[in-house]
C-alpha cells in the first residue's frame, strides 16, 4: 500500500529519518511535513532546517502554536531553551536527528519507495526546466503526474516535492539543480529515478565546479547513481557530456540535431513568434512536430523531453501531441507585444554563457530588417574566476548582434560593456545601468515603434522588474 500523509505514524517517520523520539506518542499520525512555521498546517510535522542565513529551530515554537502535531530537531540544536516552551504541548512529538537536511532527504527517499510512480530527473546546464515541463505535458496526456513546482529542484525543494507523491500518481518528472560536486549524487539517491535525463554541459556555477570538466563531473553524477535498471538519456551533441558519462556503463538514449543521435530533428524551421516546425525522427519513423514557443533552442528541449517519454513506452502520437501543447513559461524566452508594436523577448528567469549564446541566436529569427534593436543584459552568478572572462565574451557576442542600444548591469556590467566596446560597438550606444530604474530609463528612451526589446540575466539580477515597467511603457514617451 502506498504511504498516505494522515495515515503515516510517527513510528515510521523514525525509521526512515533514523531519530531519537524524546516526547510524544508513536502511534501519532501526521498530516504532512513542512519547513516553513509561516504556512504549516494543523497535524502536520515541522523540520527544522538549519541554513547559512536563517535557522528553523528559531520558528519551532511559532510552527506547534500554530498547530504542528511533531517537530525535527538537529540534536546540537535542540536544547533546554526549545523544550521550555514545547513542554507546555504535551502531545506533541519532538524527534531529534543528526542532520535535519539529511533527514528530509531520508524521508523522502523512503517516501518514494512506498509509491509505484515511474520518476524523472532532468538536470543540465541550460534548458532542464523547460525540458521537465514539455516532459510533465505530454506525460500528463495520460497520466498523474506530480513535478517541481518553480525552481524547487535543490536539496530541500526536490524532497518536498517527493513527498507530495499520492497513490493516484504513476508519474514524477523531477527537475534537478546544483552548484557543487556531491548534490546531484545526493538527489538521484533520494529520487532513485527510472529515467535520468542530462540536457547539456555549459559554463555555469563554476565558482563551486571549477571549470567545464568539474561540471561534466557533477552532472554526471546522475548516470553514476541511477539503479542498475535506470535508463539514461544524454544529449548526443555534446562531446564533453558524453566522454564523462561513458566511464559509467548504463542504458543510454541519444538526442540531438546530430545524424548518429538515437532521438533527432530535421528539416528544422523557424518561425520567428510563431514558433518552430521540425521532424523528429526516431528509428526508421518521422513524425512532424509545430512548437508553439519560439526560440531554435526549443528544439533541443523537445528532442529531451521526446527521449524521457520514449524511455518510459509513450507513444509517438502523445509526443507530438504534447509537445504541441506546450505553451512556454515565464521568464523563458517569452515573446510579449507592447503597444506600437514593440516586441519584448522576456529572457529574465536564468542566465550563463551557453544559455546566453543560445538565446541571442534565437532572437535573430524574430528581426525583420531595420528593425531596432535594444539589449539589456544582467550579470551572470556563480562563475567563479571565469567570471571577468565570460562577461566580456557577453559583451562581444551582443556586439556581434550588431544592436541599437546595449545596457548592463550588476557587479560584472562594466566588463560586458568593455567587451562590446572592444568588438566594435560604438561607447555611446553601451551603457551601464546602476539601478533597475536606470535601465528602465535606457531602454525606453530608446524604444520606438517596431522595435525588438531583448532582456535576460541570472535569477539574483531580478530583470523582471524592468520586464514590468516595460509592460506600462508606450510608443511617444519622452516626445518620440
Amino acid at each position: 500500500m502506498p504511504a498516505v500523509w494522515g495515515e503515516i505514524t510517527v513510528e515510521e517517520v523514525l525509521a526512515a529519518v533514523s531519530g531519537i523520539r524524546v516526547s510524544g506518542k508513536p502511534q501519532t499520525r501526521l498530516a504532512g511535513i513542512s519547513t516553513d512555521s509561516r504556512s504549516i498546517r494543523s497535524g502536520e510535522l515541522f523540520l527544522a532546517l538549519k541554513g547559512e542565513r536563517y535557522d528553523g529551530h528559531d520558528f519551532v515554537l511559532k510552527g506547534v502554536e500554530r498547530g504542528a502535531a511533531g517537530i525535527v530537531v538537529q540534536e546540537g540544536c535542540w536544547n533546554a531553551e526549545c523544550g521550555m516552551g514545547i513542554s507546555e504541548f504535551r502531545d506533541v512529538v519532538a524527534i531529534t536527528v543528526a542532520d535535519t537536511l539529511k533527514a528530509l532527504g531520508d524521508l523522502a527517499g523512503w517516501w518514494r519507495q512506498q509509491h509505484d510512480a515511474q520518476v524523472v530527473a532532468i538536470t543540465g546546464s541550460s534548458g532542464k526546466t523547460t525540458t521537465k515541463e514539455m516532459a510533465a505535458t505530454i506525460l500528463e496526456l495520460g497520466n498523474s503526474t506530480l513535478k517541481n513546482q518553480g525552481n524547487l529542484n535543490n536539496l530541500i525543494g526536490l524532497p518536498l516535492t517527493l513527498l507530495k507523491l499520492e497513490k493516484g500518481h504513476n508519474k514524477a518528472v523531477l527537475e534537478m539543480g546544483m552548484n557543487r560536486p556531491g548534490e546531484i549524487a545526493r538527489l538521484t539517491e533520494i529520487a532513485n529515478p527510472d529515467v535520468g535525463v542530462i540536457t547539456n554541459v555549459g559554463i555555469a556555477h563554476l565558482e563551486g565546479l571549477g571549470d567545464l570538466e568539474g561540471v561534466a563531473r557533477a552532472k554526471v553524477e546522475l548516470v553514476e547513481k541511477i539503479s542498475s535498471r535506470g535508463k539514461v538519456a544524454l544529449n548526443g551533441d555534446d562531446e564533453l557530456l558524453l566522454k564523462t558519462a561513458s566511464m559509467f556503463r548504463k542504458e543510454v538514449t541519444t538526442f540531438g540535431l546530430g545524424g548518429k543521435n538515437d532521438v533527432r530533428a530535421a528539416n528544422i524551421q523557424n518561425l520567428g513568434r510563431k514558433g518552430v516546425l521540425f521532424d523528429l525522427e526516431y528509428l526508421d519513423g518521422t513524425w512532424p512536430v509545430r512548437l508553439r514557443t519560439p526560440g531554435l533552442q526549443n528544439v533541443s528541449n523537445a528532442l529531451a523531453a521526446a527521449s524521457v517519454c520514449l524511455c518510459l513506452n509513450e507513444s509517438l502520437e502523445h509526443i507530438v501531441d504534447g509537445l504541441g501543447r506546450f505553451g512556454g513559461l515565464k521568464g523563458r524566452f517569452m515573446v510579449r507585444s507592447l503597444p506600437g508594436d514593440i516586441i519584448l523577448v522576456d529572457d529574465t528567469y536564468n542566465a550563463n554563457p551557453s544559455s546566453l549564446t543560445a538565446a541571442l541566436e534565437s532572437v535573430k529569427a524574430l528581426v525583420n530588417g531595420g528593425t531596432k534593436i535594444i539589449i539589456g543584459l544582467g550579470e551572470m552568478m556563480e562563475l567563479g574566476d571565469a567570471a571577468e572572462k565570460a562577461h566580456r565574451e557577453a559583451g562581444r557576442r551582443v556586439a556581434e548582434f550588431a544592436p541599437d542600444c546595449f545596457s548592463a548591469i550588476g557587479e560584472h556590467a562594466r566588463d560586458m560593456i568593455k567587451g562590446a566596446v572592444e568588438a566594435g560597438m560604438p561607447p555611446g550606444r553601451a551603457k551601464v545601468a546602476a539601478t533597475h530604474d536606470e535601465m528602465l530609463k535606457i531602454i525606453r528612451d530608446e524604444m520606438r515603434e517596431g522595435c525588438l526589446i531583448f532582456l535576460k540575466g541570472s535569477r539574483k539580477m531580478a530583470l523582471e522588474k524592468v520586464v514590468e515597467g516595460l509592460k506600462s511603457a508606450s510608443v511617444g514617451m519622452n516626445g518620440k
